[in-house]
């Protein structure tokens, strides 16, 4: 019988109703965060699967592993080189509707005042009354949107702009083929341009030692004072501390963070995402990395991890492959 292991918040996240998707005999154990008990990490020992965040050599040894399965896109907390080499890893994505569903509520939010409208009416002041020009608001098309990476998410988020009669302009690590959802593209090397082009920026990047701190000072001051920054990636793809300048400073318009700096540890409560104070500026929209939680990611993704599994069974050719298995 195949051992499949979730381990973690994240991951269990994954598992109610998951052996429904397999036809397969297997038995289905969740673990939590911190392997504490002796039986625990027995079980993590001789899982044949593991679904997980992380790894790293203090955790047991699964010495007879085939499938490492990240329930997401990024795998920076594994280390690859520490797991056995008999595992392939593989991740999963997914979730780039719900990310692109909230780049465009945010944006909505910033153009159609809705909630404040509503507030005001209430109250009975009419500010947004059509008929004087001092009471317009403002809309989305026209617009340009900048999307730094042009992988699941950036494709999804240009679906809607275009959707919106935005224009897209794209930066990415290799060159993009032309189409109809792109009106101009750049490469990561010859970001000046790309910078000074756009209304709204979007940074979907994995982090990786090129991309950590690749939107930093001198992008903020290559960004039209009327910017605004989205962060739906890896929080240190966007340098903390210039972005806290630029924003302070007002050498751009506002944010929109979803992915920070600093999380809380399993069971810990009242972090702050920054060592700087972000929670005190009002350009600034903050959210939880909460852009891609949403029951379809959930549900695409369980689909994923098990058709991998399944795959690895009838010992065909896995999907979303990080690592092939020695």
């Amino acid at each position: 019988m195949m051992l499949i292991v979730f381990h973690g918040e994240n991951a269990s996240s994954f598992s109610p109703g998951f052996a429904g998707l397999l036809d397969v005999d297997a038995k289905i154990a969740v673990l939590p965060d911190e392997l504490s008990s002796e039986a625990d990490r027995r079980t993590y020992a001789a899982a044949d699967v593991i679904v997980g965040t992380k790894y790293s050599g203090t955790l047991p040894t699964p010495a007879k592993l085939s499938l490492f399965h990240v329930p997401g896109a990024g795998y920076d907390a594994v280390d690859l080189e520490a797991l056995p080499a008999s595992a392939a890893v593989c991740n999963c994505f997914g979730h780039e509707q719900a990310i692109a569903e909230y780049v465009m509520a945010a944006l909505l939010a910033r153009h159609v005042p809705l909630a404040d409208a509503d507030s005001r009416l209430r109250q009975g002041d009419w500010r947004y009354w059509a008929g004087a020009a001092e009471r317009v608001h403002d809309e989305l098309a026209g617009r340009t949107i900048g999307l730094l990476g042009f992988g699941h998410i950036g494709k999804a988020i240009a679906t809607r702009a275009k959707a919106f009669e935005m224009t897209v302009h794209v930066a990415n690590r290799s060159p993009v083929v032309a189409s109809p959802l792109l009106d101009r593209s750049f490469l990561l090397n010859d970001l000046g341009g790309f910078w000074e082009s756009a209304d709204f920026i979007v940074v979907s990047v994995p982090l990786t030692d090129g991309t950590a701190g690749i939107v930093g000072a001198e992008a903020f001051k290559a960004m039209k004072p009327s910017a605004v920054v989205f962060n739906v990636g890896r929080g240190p793809t966007i340098d903390e501390a210039a972005l806290y300048e630029a924003l302070t400073a007002g050498r751009i318009a506002g944010a929109v963070i979803d992915t920070w700096y600093q999380y809380p540890k399993p069971g810990e409560n009242g972090v702050l995402p920054s060592r700087l104070p972000f929670h005190e500026l009002t350009n600034v929209v903050m959210t939880p990395h909460m852009s891609g939680w949403t029951h379809g990611t959930i549900r695409r993704r369980q689909k994923t991890i098990a058709d991998n599994i399944l795959r690895g069974v009838r010992g065909e050719p896995l999907v979303n492959v990080v690592r092939q298995r020695a």
